[in-house]
């Protein structure tokens, strides 16, 4: 009698994880870890801003904020000028900052359908009492591009992506 019980609700899982697999299939997108090394500089920890930018270079959406202090996101001005505009919750992309000299690794997800179509990664950093760098690297959303290791030029080292496979 139990048998006849779980059937119907093991087809009915089963069926509700393949429409969730084609629905994840049909909007795509891929998770990546994102390596930022930081140079070495004398002040206090970097915020850093990663963000899709369309290819006409303007502003599509915020990948990741390093720094969780809000009253410091003006400093980062040209993103926190489309921010303003477009005010989206980022507290599930918000890490802490980063200090000279230091390493972190966060994950990105990116939509597949942006890859290879003229959209680039901008990290923009800042760091209190010193230049902001609205364009510290950026990374083109390309196959070649987020397989390479990226040089900065501010406060950012390089950067460098990999899939993540967890």
């Amino acid at each position: 009698m139990r048998k006849a019980f779980y059937l119907p609700l093991i087809l009915v899982t089963a069926c509700s994880l393949l429409n969730f697999a084609a629905l994840a299939q049909k909007n795509g997108s891929t998770k990546y870890k994102c390596m930022v090394q930081m140079s070495n500089y004398m002040g206090e920890g970097a915020y850093i801003i990663v963000s899709l930018i369309d290819g006409k270079g303007n502003y599509e959406k915020t990948l990741y904020v390093m720094g969780s202090d809000k009253k410091w996101y003006n400093s980062l001005k040209a993103w926190h000028k489309f921010y303003t505009k477009k005010p989206t919750n980022i507290s599930a992309v918000t890490g802490a900052s980063v200090n000279s000299g230091d390493r972190s690794v966060t994950v990105i997800e990116i939509e597949d359908s942006k890859m290879n179509t003229g959209y680039k990664l901008r990290f923009e950093s800042a760091v209190e009492d010193k230049p902001y760098y609205e364009k510290d690297l950026e990374v083109p959303l390309t196959t070649e591009g987020m397989s390479a290791k990226t040089e900065g030029t501010g406060y950012i080292r390089y950067v460098r992506f990999s899939p993540n496979n967890q």
